[in-house]
């Protein structure tokens, strides 16, 4: 059977029975109480209709039995995903206990792998067989998991079903490739009533039934079609199924350390943090489907490129998502006092356990980088990695590299750095780093081979690959800083800075990072006529002399916080009158220098009348 243009029908179809069917599940849903209420491990305030799975097994099932060509496996997976929906559904009716679904999961798992789907990840059939079982299970349940905001799950879901028709068109399974955009087209049309503000979510019923179906069409996807190599056949299935891997594994990670059971609801996933960070829920849960999107393009790419690409690139994915896991680790994704009451213990103290453990995975992290800057020289110079006398000698001596290189990152201090403080100073540091590291390195291949065989300009490349890969990876939450919003998420006290000098830039520094503060800077003010229409780390610098009710009216300022000792009395004064004519706080920022020998040393600058910062 060939993909042609009246293939567009069952999706059409998918699509207009979910749109239809959807409204009509919520309102029985409502009418016999199957609601989710909030909880204070759940995200949603208002009582929810839930059981919308129903509409889209529904769907996914009337399309698949009337207009899709069946075939031996597309029965297996649509009985074995409908023995999950029912799992599924009996738990949100009546609660079943979490090891009662876990063995339906299990006999559902035992079915698929029963009728012969595999990951042919080894070439042992027993084992493939338990790494499927895992797949297949670690799948439903990371989709579970998944299903924690406004239509995430539902759209993570169809971005991976559309990734997965791709795949299925390029290997050659038009009826598979069908299957699949049945589902996200069910999917799309479930989203117009679940996406912010949801009127109805899917249930246990819904997330079992679409992740096992994801999970098993992605065994379809590697155990049949046109490619047969290994990268494809290992990275495909994860790289399409990455986000909900990514966040079971970073929530699971994350309540292990912090003593709680993996399997206990909470709002500490990946879409709670960002949104804890400032974010909207909308725009959280954008940037995760754009995060998805990005693993379905690597997904298809890796299946057409040489496999040390491949490698290259999904290392470099998954580094990313590494280092933005880990900067999220640090946001917390529960109210203080919320989270107290469902721990019943000191709120975050495993983050302390977290960040002693920090430099175990720098060094890990450095370990990877160098081997990806090593790898990046010789396929510039080389070409792809072949068996070629060149090739053979990067394996010989990427050990020394490896070993080396930390050697110079330990004696340069690189570990001793905090990465949010990354600042010019690290990076000459890391320069002469790298730097020794080359030439280090350069010697003993010199002494021990003679240099047989060797190009220079591979070590070149190398140093300058490895210090853009070093650099970047410190700079990361820093930029991360940037691209998100703030953690105070403009939460707080609107605050003015008036002073756009280095005091001001230090105290506007202060007041982003310190979330114990409280305030949300809104820009700077300066009578320096030079300055004005400047900008600050992203903060507008307004003009002074006779702007300054006018600013305060418009950004509806709170406080004026002034960050220059250079104004003079009069000046002060007259800022104090116009501040306190519209009731606005003022504060002057106060460097004390205290516990010194000589006493007689009085403070830098003295605080107003107002109070210190």
């Amino acid at each position: 059977m060939r993909f042609s243009a009246l293939n567009y029908i069952p999706p059409l179809v998918s699509l207009i029975l979910a749109l239809a069917l959807t409204p009509v599940v919520r309102s029985f849903a409502r009418r016999k109480g199957f609601v989710a209420r909030p909880k204070i491990d759940r995200w949603h305030k208002n009582a929810t209709a839930t059981i919308g799975g129903v509409a889209i097994w529904l769907t996914v099932v009337c399309v698949y039995l009337t207009l899709i060509p069946h075939t031996p496996y597309g029965w297996v997976i649509v009985g074995a995903s409908t023995f999950l929906f029912l799992v599924g559904l009996i738990d949100d009716l009546i609660h079943i206990k979490p090891y009662q679904k876990l063995i339906g999961q299990v006999m559902g798992a035992a079915l698929v792998v029963y009728y012969g789907l595999a990951l042919p990840w080894t070439r042992s059939l027993p084992i493939n067989m338990v790494i499927t079982i895992f797949w297949l299970i670690g799948i439903t349940n990371a989709v579970n998991l998944l299903d924690n905001m406004d239509g995430l799950a539902a759209g993570i879901a169809s971005i991976a079903s559309v990734f997965l028709t791709v795949s299925f068109i390029a290997g050659g399974q038009p009826a598979e490739a069908l299957m699949s955009s049945v589902l996200a087209a069910a999917l799309l049309g479930f989203l117009v009533y679940n996406s912010n503000p949801a009127t109805i979510f899917m249930g246990d019923c819904g997330s079992m039934f679409i992740g096992f179906l994801l999970a098993s069409a992605a065994l379809v996807n590697v155990s049949g079609g046109r490619s047969r190599t290994f990268v494809p056949v290992l990275a495909v299935p994860i790289l399409v199924l990455f986000i909900p891997i990514f966040d079971t594994t970073f929530v699971t990670i994350l309540r292990k350390l912090s003593g709680r059971a993996a399997s206990q609801g909470g709002r500490d996933h990946t879409s709670h943090r960002l949104v804890a960070l400032g974010m909207s829920e909308r725009r959280a849960v954008w940037l995760l489907y754009g995060l998805a999107g990005l693993s379905g393009l690597l997904a298809i790419t890796v299946r057409s490129i040489k496999a040390d690409v491949s490698l290259a690139l999904i290392a470099g994915f998954t580094l990313g998502l590494t280092l933005l896991g880990v900067y999220l680790a640090g946001v917390k994704g529960y109210d203080e006092v919320e989270q107290a009451v469902a721990e019943g213990e000191k709120p975050f103290a495993f983050l302390v356990d977290f960040s002693y453990k920090r430099r175990i995975f720098e060094v890990l992290l450095d370990i990877v980088l160098i081997m990806l800057a090593y790898w990046a020289a010789y396929a510039v110079k080389f070409g792809p990695v072949s068996n070629s006398p060149a090739w053979r000698l990067f394996l010989r001596t990427l050990p020394v590299l490896v070993v080396v290189r930390l050697a110079a990152f330990l004696f340069f201090g690189v570990y001793r750095g905090i990465w949010r403080y990354t600042s010019i100073d690290d990076l000459m540091s890391f320069a002469k780093a790298v730097a020794t590291g080359s030439i280090v390195s350069m010697l003993i291949i010199l002494f021990k081979l003679r240099f047989q065989g060797f190009s220079r300009a591979v070590f070149l490349i190398d140093a300058l690959v490895m210090l853009m890969l070093l650099a970047g990876s410190r700079m990361t939450f820093r930029l991360f800083r940037q691209v998100l919003p703030a953690a105070n998420g403009g939460a707080g006290r609107r605050v003015l800075i008036y002073g756009a000098g280095d005091a001001g830039e230090l105290l506007l520094r202060e007041l982003v990072n310190n979330r114990d503060l409280r305030c949300s800077p809104v820009g700077f003010m300066d009578d320096d006529p030079m300055k004005q229409g400047k900008v600050i780390h992203g903060f507008r610098v307004f003009g002074g002399n006779g702007l300054l009710k006018k600013v305060i009216d418009q950004y509806r300022v709170e406080q004026v916080l002034i960050s220059t000792p250079r104004l003079s009395a009069e000046r002060t004064s007259e800022i104090q009158r116009e501040c306190e004519a519209q009731n606005i706080e003022v504060k002057r920022m106060s460097i004390r220098i205290e516990d010194l020998d000589d006493t007689r040393l009085p403070p830098i600058t003295r605080a107003t009348r107002n109070g210190d910062l």
